[in-house]
Order: C-alpha cells, then structure tokens, then sequence
C-alpha cells in the first residue's frame, strides 16, 4: 500500500524540499489549496458561499518548534476571522484548527494549546461561528479532548473530529454523541501502528459505518467527513432511519475533489461544507491528500511526468 510510504514522506525533511522543488508542485497543489494569504482566500470565500455551499477554513502549518511561531498560528486565525466578519456569513463558515499549530507538542504544550486556541474561539463565537478542533495522530488524542471539553463549558458549539481508523473511536464516539455536539468523523489521514488503528480499508470502512451510527442515533450533530459515494449514501439512510432532518447533520468534503458532488448534496438541501486550506507551510497536509486517496495520487504523477 502506497498510503503509508507516503505519510511516512510528510514527514522527511528530504523529501520535503525535493517535492517542493518540482517545478510543477505548485500548480498541483494549488488544486487542494487556493491560496497562501487571506487576501487570497476571501474572493474563494465569497465564491462558494454564492453557490450555497458552506466551509471549514484551515490555516495549513504543523510543525511547530516555539512558542512564537504557536503565537503566529493563532494571529493568522484571528486576521483570518477579522476579514470574514463584515461578510455576514455566521455559520456558513467555520474554523477548523490543529492543536499541533498552537503549540500543543511543546513543553508545557497542553496549557499552551488552550491559551492560544481560546481567543480564536472567542473571535469565532464573536462573528457567530464557531471553530472544531482537528485530530492529529494517536498520541496527541487525550490532550485534545480535554481542551475540548474545557472549551465546551463556555463556548459549547466547538466540535472534534474522530477517526474511524482507530480502536478507540467507539468509545469516544459514545462519549460524544450527546446533545449540543459537533463531531466530524473521517477515516483518518496519519500513519498509525497496528496496535491501535485498523490497516486495511475494508476494516476502516466498516468501523466507519459503526461510528456514523453511533453519532446518528445520539443526540450530537454529526458532520460526515468523506468523498466515498457509498459511504455518503449509507449516510443519508442513517439520517432517515434516525429521522434526522436535513438541518440536523452535514456533509463535508475536500477544496478540490468531488467538486460536482459538493453542489449536488447543496442543491438536494443537505448542508455541504467545503474544508478550505491555505498557507504556505502546505507541504504535510498536501501529502496526506495524496496518501488519502489514489486518484490524488496518480493525478500529481501524471502532472510530473507531462510537465516535467
């Protein structure tokens, strides 16, 4: 399997710049990620949301080493909710942000991670939206639900995501599924070891399954984090059979795959959130695109070899 070798890449300082180098990198990139600046993201802001779309926006940026740069992170959210604010969108648009970003794998990280990622919920809640916090791998998990559970007793709309591929994700979906949640479930995007997370698709895709159910019949708002047409049919008959109404769950998919399906499920009336990423520390999250699904890889081969 091809995923692995390449999650494993991501994090190679080597590969890194060798990818980085490849003249036609950008041009591929700029596929999954339509700008480096918020002056860039605004306009595309403003374009999806006239088609009656909705998003989840991502500052990309991972690697983290200070606790200036964690301070850097959390302005750059606060510059971005600053410039969405006179748009009115509310809800149409939230923040998706990873703790890794605030400094959460420092020394003293966990308290770190609240301080900084609080004030840029307190800005969301300002403009009437609010911010998920995103998963990261396995090891960071206990730290993030603890900052959302501090977060949810004064701003209780924040949501999580899950991950189907791991063991655990039942039991934390049980946990979870209570009135007033937001939970986004996807399969998950880093390289974890057999002792805590299923390997092969097959296994994901049914725990998958079992987890949606879970959220379904809770009392929470799930938000579907996938592009599997079967994976999204099985969810709208969950939502049927728990009699939940379109309002009551959504859809979310990637900037720049299934892009006819995102305005298909909007024009059918579900909820259908675009996750949006910008910057320019861009290199991880691109490379868990490609690890993500084959057709994204084959597509950055194709586009190295014809213009290479």
């Amino acid at each position: 399997m091809l995923g692995p070798v390449i999650l494993a890449a991501s994090r190679s300082d080597r590969m890194r710049r060798l990818i980085s180098a490849a003249p036609v990198t950008k041009q591929v990139v700029d596929r999954f990620i339509p700008g480096e600046t918020v002056d860039d993201i605004v306009p595309i802001v403003e374009e999806l949301t006239a088609k009656g779309l909705e998003l989840t926006m991502d500052v990309v940026g991972e690697d983290i080493t200070t606790p200036e740069q964690a301070s850097a992170a959390r302005d750059a959210y606060l510059e971005l909710i600053e410039r969405i604010a006179p748009l009115g969108l509310g809800d149409k648009v939230e923040m998706s942000v990873k703790l890794s970003m605030f400094g959460q794998a420092l020394e003293g990280g966990h308290d770190l991670a609240l301080a900084n990622v609080r004030p840029v919920v307190e800005a969301a809640a300002a403009i009437g939206t609010t911010v998920t916090l995103d998963a990261e791998d396995h090891t960071t998990l206990d730290s993030m639900f603890a900052i959302h559970e501090e977060l949810r007793k004064d701003f209780p709309q924040t949501g999580c995501v899950i991950q189907a591929y791991l063991f655990r994700t039942e039991a934390d979906a049980r946990l979870l599924a209570d009135a007033g949640s937001r939970v986004r479930l996807v399969k998950g995007a880093y390289k974890e070891p057999a002792e805590v997370a299923y390997q092969q698709k097959h296994e994901i895709d049914k725990a998958y399954v079992r987890v949606l159910r879970i959220l379904m019949e809770g009392e929470g708002y799930p938000m579907i984090g996938s592009h599997d047409p079967r994976l999204i049919s099985i969810a709208q008959e969950l939502a049927r059979r728990a009699g939940r109404k379109l309002d009551e769950y959504e859809f979310q998919m990637l900037y720049g795959i299934r892009g006819e399906e995102h305005l298909r499920l909007a024009a059918e009336g579900h909820r259908m959130r675009v996750y949006t990423a910008y910057g320019t520390d861009w290199y991880g999250y691109f490379m868990r695109r490609l690890a993500e699904k084959p057709a994204n890889l084959r597509f950055f081969a194709r586009s190295m070899v014809s213009k290479g």
